[in-house]
């Protein structure tokens, strides 16, 4: 077995976390609802933080039943995150949402939870509050994604991953559509409700 060496010598485009919600109102139908939620440490574009709900993801634009938003406190770097990362994610992709989200400004983001048995973030900005719930959480478990098995199919991903057995939001007080059921994530079986924590994508050297 080769050693592995201590220093990766890829380029780091970002790192940080990104928890998600890809939810469906039956198991075998399409997502309702998507979100992504990003707390950047670094990235080229700076830091900041990036929620991106899409509730009518076939829809270009959204409306009250239905937001199609980014809150965000830098819009360069949520801009670029939506573009060349969540477009790719497999829940996201084809998504008609995503071409045209609404940009807000961001105000704040608080966790809650004890991370052992349950999570939460509450998301605040221009005309939005969301809170997003995990609950029933698995072990951790530490992913390395190579290239080929990445979404974007040219990045390392590296992330300790927890999944929820359930996952819920609310948006301004009302529940969002949808539930999470199973996936096939890198040939286990886990959550469209999971936390993604020290996430680090990463282009070989």
């Amino acid at each position: 077995m080769s050693e592995r060496p201590p220093i990766n010598s890829g380029q780091v485009d970002w790192s940080g976390e990104n928890p998600g919600l890809y939810l469906k109102e039956r198991d075998d139908g399409a997502f309702v609802t998507l979100i992504s939620f990003f707390r950047v440490v670094y990235s080229p574009r700076g830091r900041g933080h990036a929620l991106v709900l899409v509730e009518a993801p076939d829809r270009a634009g959204g409306g009250a039943d239905g937001l199609n938003v980014c809150v965000t406190d830098n819009e360069a770097m949520a801009r670029w995150l939506v573009s060349d990362f969540a477009t790719q994610f497999s829940a996201f992709r084809g998504t008609k949402a995503l071409d045209s989200l609404e940009y807000r400004a961001f105000h704040g983001a608080s966790r809650g939870g004890d991370g052992i048995a349950s999570y939460t973030e509450t998301v605040t900005g221009d005309g939005i509050e969301a809170r997003l719930a995990w609950d029933d959480l698995s072990a951790p478990f530490m992913v390395e994604m190579p290239p080929a098995q990445s979404a974007t199919g040219k990045h390392e991903m590296f992330s300790l991953f927890v999944d929820a057995g359930r996952g819920s939001a609310t948006v301004n007080g009302r529940p969002v559509l949808g539930h999470a059921v199973p996936r096939d994530f890198a040939g286990r079986r886990s959550s469209t409700a999971f936390l993604a924590f020290s996430e680090t994508w990463v282009v070989p050297s």
